[in-house]
């Protein structure tokens, strides 16, 4: 924790009765002056941001402002929007009096907005509250659209609060103007009402107190969940480092090292069995090592970027090559976890380190200019904001990150949740990936400070000025051979941001876009009806193909990603060989997967 400012000395007492003359006590000027008046303003702001949630107040403020002025000065805009509501109204009268029977909604819900799919809204007079709340929500995407002379991001903070202040009082929310909670009403007699009003009283409970989970039943870690046989072969205060049991007599020569994001538990990749990415391909005959990270508190505030890469990803691979030596290694990297392994590979690839095989990287960027929506919380002042909110505390709490990736798609992770918990009384049937996402970390203060100003802020890596060890690293030096998989409906890493990979280097790839989001589009077992995928492959040296051309050249199949990709990485091997031991003479089993960093909370 950053110390704070020491109290000035107080002058000692003086006699009143004694005629002496007494100097007045100096005050502290220069800088540590700067630093006490420094201290107050972000005590302050960071006491506002435990109550906003982490959310600077002033950048969707200032957003506004920008909307405002450009709309007041934007005459044909206004007589286009007010055409454009003239419209809305027409449809909506034309809808209500039935002038087309055949005539489908004037006004669609979006892709992945479910909070109207019951049939009941299609009967009146829920129809026309429904198609009314779609028209105003239609009114206001227009009336945020980008306008000549008016920042892009601020047209799109406009749009976001819109839509989260419309959400507020979207019908669906209300049990008078609910079709399902008032046939759950009727049906049940008012015990649906009732049970929500425990789940709420529950849920402001664990708000006000902070408490976290536990384990749903039915889920145990190391039982159901996170269950590959493995044993932990490394433990250090960042990390411990797993190596699972092989399942085959004979294994691929070259080891796997899996670097997961820190945001996140690493089971999300080690799931139930049939949802397990680490049992698929130690079942396929690979040798798999999972990094586990800890839960940092605040006593490791200072961890930064770089020790995540020089004492987690690089000290993980050197103990990977103690276990099984003069192998190169795969290296996978998911969602944070592949940023951070990326630059640890273009930092190798600088320093003629060549103990890669290949470099996987799973829904993971390295260029944040279109990093999607995660965008509308960094700017300076909101980076500013969370860097003094984390100085106070130390980290960046669960609840905080929760609520910035829960608002992104509010919709259906926060009003359709609260109206099935708490006004239908439903108990949520959880799945595994479920109870992974509420099994949250934190993220320590100089890191994540790190993160977001150094890669989503200035976007250092791909413009050149991303500097390791007191050098600028370029990913165009990683002569690995790569295989990149983005997502089709991922709201975290856009898969045309993922894509750029292919824009800042130089090497063999294989770029891959699958169906699904940032979790499930990864968590893509064979056997999924729906699974689909796209890909291509682009030899070293080839001319760069922009995203909006890439879907025609691309090679269609249905199914899960996971065996081609399984087939690419043998490719990438020298064969078969007898399985490593589990550990070695300095590095002695510690005691069965899934470890113990895995448990903190």
């Amino acid at each position: 924790m950053p110390k704070k400012a020491e109290k000035l000395p107080h002058p000692l007492p003086v006699p009143i009765a004694a005629p002496v003359s007494v100097a007045p006590v100096a005050q502290p000027t220069g800088p540590q002056a700067e630093h006490r008046y420094q201290t107050l303003d972000r005590g302050l702001r960071a006491a506002i941001a435990r109550r906003t949630g982490g959310v600077s107040t002033h950048a969707f403020l200032s957003a506004w402002a920008d909307w405002a002025f450009h709309m007041a000065g934007s005459p044909g805009r206004q007589l286009e929007l007010a055409e454009h509501a003239v419209q809305n109204a027409q449809k909506l009268v034309s809808h209500a009096l039935r002038l087309d029977p055949e005539a489908p909604p004037p006004f669609a819900p979006k892709p992945y907005d479910h909070r109207f799919d019951a049939p009941a809204w299609a009967a009146p007079p829920f129809a026309l509250w429904q198609q009314g709340f779609l028209a105003v929500q239609d009114w206001w995407d227009r009336a945020t659209d980008h306008l000549r002379g008016l920042r892009p991001e601020d047209a799109d903070r406009v749009r976001f609060m819109a839509r989260q202040t419309l959400d507020v009082v979207s019908p669906s929310n209300f049990p008078a103007t609910n079709p399902e909670i008032l046939a759950a009403t009727l049906k049940t007699g008012g015990r649906n009402l009732t049970q929500g009003a425990t789940h709420f009283a529950q849920d402001m409970m664990k708000l006000a107190t902070g408490a976290h989970d536990p384990m749903p039943e039915g889920f145990r870690l190391g039982e159901t969940l996170a269950c590959t046989p493995g044993t932990v072969v490394l433990r250090t205060d960042l990390f411990e480092l797993i190596q699972y049991a092989p399942q085959t007599p004979k294994v691929e020569a070259e080891p796997i090292l899996i670097v997961p994001a820190w945001i996140m538990k690493y089971y999300i990749l080690d799931l139930s069995p049939q949802n397990s990415l680490v049992n698929y391909l130690v079942g396929q005959g690979f040798t798999v090592f999972m990094i586990s990270w800890c839960n940092p508190g605040a006593d490791q505030a200072d961890l930064s970027l770089e020790t995540y890469r020089r004492d987690g990803v690089m000290a993980a691979l050197n103990a990977v090559g103690k276990i099984v030596p003069e192998r190169k290694v795969h290296a996978i990297g998911y969602c944070l976890g592949g940023t951070i392994l990326a630059i640890a590979a273009a930092t190798m690839a600088r320093d003629g380190d060549d103990r890669l095989a290949s470099l996987s990287l799973l829904a993971a960027q390295v260029d944040f200019a279109e990093a999607g929506e995660l965008l509308l919380f960094v700017d300076e002042s909101q980076v500013a904001f969370l860097e003094d909110m984390m100085w106070d505390q130390g980290y960046l709490d669960r609840p905080q990150m929760a609520r910035t990736f829960s608002t992104i798609r509010s919709e259906d992770l926060i009003w359709s949740r609260a109206v099935r918990r708490y006004f239908l009384g439903a108990e949520e049937a959880l799945s595994d990936m479920d109870v992974w996402v509420m099994d949250t970390t934190r993220m320590p203060a100089r890191m994540h400070s790190e993160y977001l100003r150094g890669l989503f802020l200035e976007n250092r890596l791909t413009a050149g000025r991303f500097a390791v060890e007191g050098s600028v690293i370029a990913l165009k030096d990683i002569a690995a051979p790569m295989f990149v998989v983005a997502t089709e409906k991922d709201h975290i890493a856009p898969w045309k941001s993922v894509y750029k990979t292919q824009l800042f280097t130089d090497g063999d790839l294989t770029f891959l876009l699958t169906s699904g989001g940032h979790n499930s589009g990864i968590v893509n077992p064979p056997g999924h009806p729906r699974s689909r995928f796209r890909w291509t492959h682009r030899p070293a040296g080839a001319h760069y193909l922009g995203p909006e051309e890439w879907p025609d050249r691309a090679t269609s199949a249905q199914g899960s990603w996971w065996p081609a990709w399984k087939d690419w990485l043998r490719s990438q091997g020298s064969g078969q060989a007898d399985p490593p031991p589990t550990g070695a003479r300095s590095l002695p089993p510690l005691g069965p997967a899934p470890g113990t960093y895995v448990f903190q909370t």
